[in-house]
């Protein structure tokens, strides 16, 4: 996935002038505070350099992973057209990005951040979006939050991880009182942020929230540790990013989990794919979390004609529509 043309333009504006060992050095600590998952009262985008290490090798995977997300809402509440959108932890906008790439009915933003140098670059990156009205709001989702208005879109994206784990029963509650619409929390793929994810889930669903994606039912996740949910978006890697980065390789892959709940109900699918699917001569494995919440790999072979073909096209992620094969294969 690449970003959209005019996103990218503006985050190279902003980045012209910066050396590239200072890049390189903030990019470094901007990385090792998003694994170690700091929670030492500081900011991971404390500070212009900070900014600009997340703008260089951050924005494009995070871009990635809260698109895809949203894709995944669409194709259950196609009809879903928000007009407007609640970001908390907003960043320089990220997510104001992709909500404006997947829905032009977007038109008035609300984006709350506590770094005032993400606010100020995500000021000049939303001139260039000019379809969306934005109000950047100075908030922190550590402390108490500013008065705000409720939206049809309200997301939360790579912003737990930055959080004590008892502040986020009441933050989830606070974000669905907000949800005129559809809720979409965005975490790491990893252990630990599945495990967010799961708290968030469990939250709504005792909510009465609709689940839409990626659960194709509300029951109890049927993963247990060491395995756990978790998706993957291969990221395009800009020059500058791959200098910053000293990577080689022109693409990242961004592993990425999240939950996106609704005021209403979706066309769930009969099943996801929850893990790469693994294809040999003549047969495809693919493991499965199912609508009656069970979750495990199927194969589907060529005998199996127009399942074993539909088998073939299936991606890590996919939903599996509930016309597409028989019980025992590509579920019902």
């Amino acid at each position: 996935m690449e970003l959209p043309p005019a996103l990218r333009q503006t985050v190279d504006r902003l980045l012209e002038n910066t050396p590239l060992a200072e890049l390189r050095r903030a990019a470094g600590l901007l990385s090792s505070r998003y694994r170690a998952e700091l929670r030492d009262g500081r900011l991971h985008l404390d500070g212009e350099l900070a900014v600009k290490a997340y703008l260089a090798t951050r924005l494009p995977a995070t871009y990635a992973a809260v698109r895809a997300s949203f894709e995944a809402v669409s194709e259950v509440l196609p009809d879903f057209a928000p007009q407007t959108l609640l970001d908390l932890g907003a960043g320089p906008g990220t997510v104001l990005w992709a909500a404006s790439d997947r829905w032009p009915s977007l038109a008035d933003a609300q984006l709350v951040e506590a770094s005032a140098a993400a606010r100020a670059a995500g000021e000049t990156l939303a001139t260039a979006l000019p379809a969306a009205e934005t109000r950047w709001i100075a908030g922190d989702a550590t402390r108490t939050l500013p008065a705000l208005g409720p939206a049809d879109l309200v997301t939360l994206s790579y912003v737990l991880d930055e959080l004590a784990p008892q502040a986020l029963p009441p933050l989830v509650d606070r974000l669905w009182a907000l949800t005129a619409g559809v809720l979409v929390v965005v975490e790491p793929g990893t252990p630990a942020g599945w495990a967010r994810i799961l708290a968030v889930r469990e939250r709504l669903i005792a909510a009465g929230a609709h689940l839409l994606a990626p659960c194709p039912h509300a029951a109890p996740c049927p993963l247990a540790p060491p395995d756990w949910c978790h998706f993957s978006r291969r990221v395009t890697r800009s020059r500058l990013h791959r200098l910053a980065k000293d990577g080689d390789v022109p693409w990242e892959d961004e592993k990425y989990i999240f939950v996106a709940a609704s005021r209403r109900p979706g066309d769930q699918p009969a099943a996801r794919v929850i893990a790469p699917p693994r294809a040999a001569k003549g047969m495809v494995k693919l493991k499965l979390c199912r609508a009656d919440g069970s979750a495990g790999e199927t194969t589907v072979t060529k005998r199996e004609g127009e399942t074993f073909r539909i088998a073939r096209r299936l991606d890590w992620g996919d939903a599996v529509a509930a016309t597409e094969g028989r019980q025992d294969r590509v579920p019902e």
